[in-house]
């Protein structure tokens, strides 16, 4: 039991629950994060990718990505760590994007770029190749299943060129970055309960009063905090608000692969990361001599819909078509006998952008549809829902007048009805894990 009823209850202790404590916390909050799991980053936070890169196909999502680029690079700094706390790395590596049609040779994602002064290169055919040079530039679209007609056989014309973007990298340890967040919180008087499920979010007269736990105990509160990841779905249900947001979330499967490093592409996890929308594929190098092979959800690719509590968590074909995708582009990549990987799920909106809002439940609010491209996001998106929630709060009606959020590396400020739960579906989206 707590001595005193918190000010806020943070449903979730992923990356972005962690950050939001520790945000909250630092202006002044009591907050208590509670977590089914065992500890801060123990659910898909674990299995992320953990990609920090700077190119979105929307402005307002490519801004927060190049802020949270700069925390990240300054992780330490951003946390405040203490002296015997250990970190989580970030490998600045890099990021190149093959242009495709698919993709529209990047321009809208450079028109972007370009309008908020990130750093990037063009590369052509030579300079992929000095660089990456076991790639095959053949073009083998649209990505298909294995199984396919034509499958392996290149379908016509080259790939001409990519775009270099050098602030991008990943973070070694997803999980630690989750605790080193917590740890940061309870620094600022943050509390964390895990082993502690919600079954019931609490209201009197149209107000969150709290939330009740499988024990039965209940918890007094009146600001709640939605975070829970592949699980926000539930968490909405048991507050009574999915039905009453325009757009909703669902937990989708995903695979991740694992397979041996190149010769050629080095084994310290230092190598460029690559992403190619014309196998449908992206790729990182990990150290422990691991690449990692993710799919960037083409048309190919199956939609498991799933309860994230009962999926199937074995890896199936579709690890081994991202691995055979890929071996197309990289012809001495060779098919492991045994394919390791990982399996996880996403939390995604229809546009896969996810709602950084209040809900139609007053003191109830959200930060989901996240899983998949928002890792890279948590340290900003926790300092903008801190300010929201603040001025929700402070009695500022968030549909009629949202937060203006600024953005202090780029010296601007965004439009949070960008992430409203009732705005309309962004035709901009990749509609895909790039965002």
């Amino acid at each position: 039991m707590e001595s005193r009823s918190p000010d806020a209850i943070i449903i979730g202790a992923g990356i972005i629950g962690s950050c939001l404590a520790l945000e909250m916390a630092r202006r002044g909050w009591q907050t208590l994060t509670l977590d089914k799991l065992p500890t801060a980053g123990y659910g898909s936070t674990s299995v992320s990718c953990a990609i920090i890169r700077t190119h979105y196909s929307t402005l307002t999502g490519t801004a927060i990505a190049y802020e949270s680029y700069h925390r990240w690079r300054a992780w330490g700094e951003y946390i405040g760590t203490a002296d015997e706390e250990e970190l989580a790395t970030f490998r600045q590596t890099g990021c190149l994007v093959l242009k495709t049609e698919g993709n529209h040779d990047l321009q809208p994602v450079l028109g972007h770029t370009k309008s908020l002064g990130i750093p990037w290169e063009e590369w052509d055919q030579k300079k992929i190749l000095d660089h990456l040079p076991f790639l095959d530039l053949n073009c083998f679209s649209p990505p298909r299943q294995p199984d396919a007609p034509g499958f392996g056989e290149p379908s016509g014309g080259q790939i001409a060129g990519g775009v270099y973007f050098p602030f991008a990298g990943y973070i070694n340890d997803p999980q630690l970055s989750a605790q080193n967040a917590m740890m940061a919180a309870k620094r600022e008087g943050a509390k964390f309960r895990f082993n502690a499920e919600v079954t019931a979010v609490d209201s009197n007269h149209g107000r969150v009063t709290g939330v009740t736990l499988t024990s039965g105990e209940q918890i007094k509160a009146p600001v709640v905090v939605n975070v829970a990841g592949p699980h926000s779905s539930k968490i909405n249900q048991l507050a009574g608000v999915d039905g009453q947001m325009s757009l909703s979330t669902r937990a989708l499967r995903q695979e991740v692969a694992y397979v041996p490093f190149l010769p050629t592409y080095d084994d310290e996890g230092t190598s460029t990361i690559y992403s190619d929308n014309d196998v449908g594929c992206y790729l990182r190098s990990e150290v422990g001599n691991k690449v990692l092979i993710g799919s960037e959800n083409p048309a190919c690719d199956p939609i498991e819909w799933v309860d994230p509590d009962t999926m199937n968590e074995n890896l199936t074909d579709q690890a081994l078509s991202q691995v055979m995708r890929v071996a197309q582009r990289i012809p001495e990549l060779g098919i492991p006998r045994h394919l390791g990987g990982v399996v996880a799920c996403y939390d995604v909106t229809p546009d896969w952008i996810p709602i950084y809002d209040k809900s139609d439940l007053d003191g109830f609010y959200l930060a989901i549809g996240t899983s998949g491209n928002q890792f890279k996001n948590a340290p900003v998106v926790g300092e903008m829902m801190a300010e929201m929630i603040a001025a929700g709060e402070d009695g500022v009606d968030l549909d009629r007048s949202p937060l203006e959020f600024r953005l202090r590396q780029l010296d601007r400020t965004i439009d949070t009805g960008f992430f409203s739960r009732n705005r309309t579906v962004n035709d901009e989206s990749s509609f895909s894990v790039l965002g």
